[in-house]
């Protein structure tokens, strides 16, 4: 078995782009220089953006740039049982809760929070009442399962606080309250980036995680659910983004700079990565 696992995961909610070939280039090398393996896992919890089309051109542009993965590759809807099970667990021990809020009241009870600074949302400490809930899941009131920072500080005592992370050989107290009481499963969505993510990652024994510096706010929750789950904690390796010219990081909403389409421009395998290592280098250069 290999020592070092890492992972490269998108969401066919879209064609890949030169950022995403950039984040797969320092997955994939990390895992080769350290004699290690990097799996392809497909994240297409979101049913509503991600499609068919969009997963095989994943297989098709990394192919094409190179890379190679493990079979078979892991599909997260083909798993939504298991992540069912981690919201059980999680709700057994009376650490997740029903929010019945619209966005707009939550946005409101954030904004009327003493000493408001922008803060993100954490619910009620107490559970709301066991009638007035099942009235509204009775009525067909659309709601979230929510994990409560206070419940999960209290299960956990004097360890919550002690909570870290290591990115990049630094470690960090994880502080999950970063992200607030984050959604965990909808009543029509049953499970979340953050339980599917982490969820995976034990089960499929990532050791390094290698991804953009977008995600490392997540990070903070994914320390928590670690800890409440066993689940072991991998190494974090976040890196800077590809930006363009103007500093902007690219986004699948610019469909001229996908790689499918710079392929049918005739770009190559090799000018992408010649791309990616000026682009790198560029950044690395005004950090200086």
């Amino acid at each position: 078995m290999n020592d070092i696992v890492t992972r490269f995961a998108p969401s066919p909610s879209g064609y890949l782009h030169l950022g995403h070939a950039a984040s797969a280039a320092k997955a994939f090398g990390y895992a080769r220089e350290h004699d290690g393996i990097c799996l392809l896992r497909i994240e297409d919890i979101d049913t509503t953006r991600c499609k068919p089309e969009f997963e095989r051109a994943i297989y098709e542009d990394l192919a094409w740039l190179g890379f190679k993965w493990p079979s078979p590759v892991r599909r997260q809807t083909d798993h939504l049982a298991d992540y069912g099970a981690v919201l059980d667990k999680l709700r057994d021990i009376g650490l997740v809760y029903r929010c019945f809020k619209t966005r707009k009241e939550i946005l409101n009870d954030i904004a009327r929070a003493p000493h408001y600074s922008g803060e993100p949302y954490t619910g009620p400490h107490e559970p709301m009442d066991a009638g007035l809930e099942q009235e509204l899941v009775a009525e067909g009131k659309p709601y979230a399962w929510r994990l409560s920072l206070y419940r999960a500080q209290e299960h956990l005592g004097r360890q919550y606080n002690r909570l870290a992370f290591t990115d990049n050989g630094e470690k960090i107290r994880a502080v999950p309250a970063v992200l607030g009481d984050v959604v965990l499963a909808r009543k029509d969505v049953g499970t979340s980036y953050h339980i599917a993510c982490c969820h995976d990652d034990a089960l499929q024994g990532v050791t390094d995680i290698v991804r953009g510096v977008d995600l490392l706010e997540s990070t903070h929750i994914h320390r928590l659910l670690q800890e409440l789950m066993g689940w072991p904690v991998p190494c974090h390796h976040h890196h800077a983004l590809l930006t363009d010219a103007a500093g902007k990081r690219y986004a699948k909403r610019d469909k001229s700079l996908t790689l499918r389409a710079l392929r049918q421009s005739g770009a190559t395998p090799d000018n992408i990565h010649e791309n990616i290592q000026a682009n790198i280098l560029a950044q690395a250069q005004e950090l200086g």
